[in-house]
């Protein structure tokens, strides 16, 4: 029979159950905003590999949308996903609403003046910020060992696991590789958006992307499909990508040496 998960709703029926259940177990977390695919699933195998108990929280976090459109539309689908979860092995889900996580009003955030400066932090002002706040609070109620991070939000990871080596926080900040379509799209939540013609487009742009051509003749190609262009840049040996297909935002990396 498949282990039934435990949902917590509540943070402070959670935080009372850490406190008393978990202390000699080691803990694995993967903090998600739903919308569940194979990205997700491969850093929590990783995890249930490294780990007496893996948690998983589901939680769409409003301040790090720049654009009030963009969280408007972004894709729910909780049963689907607490499903997924159970199918998956997963012990633990945390499915905590906005006022209990940001009790403060957002009076209180994380905020980095560098490498959130550039990119992402250019396009989307706010958006670090929203992200490193939220994900304190997270690894704060969850106490974990280790938490896994995808590949394709790399600047996002670079910049949690500084955060953590900052704050002295003992926990182990893992990245796990970025997980593709087999035209090479990564895996995204934003994804499901897509009409098949944005779809199609986006496959182009991966394509194109994964050529390892020089910066100009990508910017030429992409340009040539009518794609506009946030950002394409070069940073410690990985190229990075952001695109706009009509209002779908995508962005992807890779490695440029092995």
């Amino acid at each position: 029979m498949a282990k039934v998960i435990q949902l917590f709703q509540d943070i402070e029926q959670w935080r009372k159950f850490r406190q008393t259940n978990l202390k000699e177990q080691s803990i694995g977390f993967v903090p998600t905003m739903g919308v569940l695919h194979k990205g997700h699933v491969s850093l929590m195998k990783e995890s249930q590999q490294e780990n007496d108990l893996t948690v998983v929280s589901l939680f769409v976090n409003q301040t790090q949308f720049n654009n009030p459109e963009d969280f408007s539309k972004y894709p729910r689908q909780l049963e689907t996903d607490l499903e997924l979860l159970q199918k998956t092995g997963i012990d633990i889900c945390l499915l905590p609403d906005h006022q209990s996580i940001y009790k403060d009003n957002y009076r209180y955030r994380i905020l980095e003046n560098l490498e959130s400066e550039r990119m992402e932090g250019i396009v989307r002002p706010g958006h670090f910020t929203g992200v490193l706040t939220v994900v304190m609070k997270l690894l704060q109620l969850v106490k974990p060992n280790r938490a896994y991070f995808g590949e394709k939000d790399y600047q996002q990871y670079q910049l949690i696991r500084d955060m953590v080596d900052a704050f002295f926080m003992d926990i182990e900040i893992k990245s796990c590789p970025t997980i593709r379509e087999s035209s090479q799209l990564p895996y995204s939540s934003r994804n499901q958006r897509f009409s098949p013609e944005q779809r199609t487009i986006a496959e182009q742009v991966a394509k194109i992307f994964h050529q390892k051509t020089s910066i100009q003749e990508t910017l030429s190609q992409l340009a040539a499909i009518e794609v506009p262009v946030d950002y394409l840049e070069e940073h410690e040996n990985r190229r990075f990508i952001a695109v706009n297909i009509d209002d779908i935002r995508m962005i992807d990396n890779y490695a440029t040496t092995t």
